[in-house]
Formats: structure tokens, sequence, C-alpha cells
């Protein structure tokens, strides 16, 4: 299980343990090839999808966000 500890020191689950989460980074490929979004417009994307605020201080769910958007990015020859 992998945690994620905020500045304050408090340690919660990390989103990459969601199923809603994980779902929305499989379903943006589809997404993208759709929309041809820019980052921003994808992580807004997944976070309506995931139904979550924000991931960006989670690093473990941004390195996973991330790097699904690097790999549709080169699949697109877009990067």
């Amino acid at each position: 299980m992998q945690t994620v500890t905020n500045p304050e020191g408090k340690t919660r689950i990390s989103l990459v343990q969601d199923p809603a989460f994980v779902s929305a980074i499989e379903g943006m490929p589809g997404f993208l090839y759709e929309m041809n979004p820019d980052i921003d417009m994808a992580y807004d994307y997944v976070c309506e999808v995931a139904d979550c605020h924000s991931f960006v201080d989670d690093a473990p769910a941004w390195d996973l966000f991330y790097a699904m958007w690097e790999v549709v990015q080169e699949e697109n020859e877009l990067l």
C-alpha cells in the first residue's frame, strides 16, 4: 500500500489505491485521442472522473498520471 505524507506530517493512502482514480487514468488515452487536450485539461479530466479535488501533492498518483500523459503524447507524436 502506498501512502503520501503531506508537509504537516499527516499520512494518507495514495490515490493509486483508489479504483476510481485508476479507472480515470486508464480512460485517459481515449479522452486524449478524442479531445487532444493540454496537460491541464487532462488533469481536470482525471479529477472529474475520479471525483477528487486534486492529486498534485500525491507523488505516486502524479507519477502515474504523468507517465500515462507521456505515453499517449509519444503515441500521438506530440512531444
